[in-house]
């Protein structure tokens, strides 16, 4: 798993690479928290994920839980090119709702 960032007009653009479950889900979840946490200037968040191979439902769980975390600070969170499992899991999951695609 790789995780890619950069701030462009004060949107931070997060890109994930690789499978997002139960065995990357630790370092991808503290990697995403410190990210977060150190980054300054942007107001919302881009999640890329058009390299994203696989996730499962503990991937589900580490968005959901940047979701709750940047919410708290008024922070969307966007998603756009999601890879063909990405786009299933989240329009089977409702994940849309909270963190709707964007092209």
């Amino acid at each position: 798993m790789q995780i890619k960032s950069r701030i462009v007009k004060e949107t931070l653009y997060i890109m994930l690479s690789g499978e997002l479950d139960e065995y990357t889900a630790p370092t991808v979840r503290k990697t995403l928290d410190t990210l977060l946490d150190t980054q300054k200037g942007f107001v919302q968040i881009v999640m890329d994920l058009s390299e994203l191979s696989f996730m499962d439902s503990t991937g589900v769980g580490v968005l959901i839980g940047r979701y709750k975390k940047m919410k708290e600070c008024n922070k969307p969170i966007f998603i756009t090119n999601p890879s063909r499992n990405a786009e299933r899991i989240f329009k089977m999951s409702g994940l849309y709702e909270i963190m709707p695609k964007i092209v």
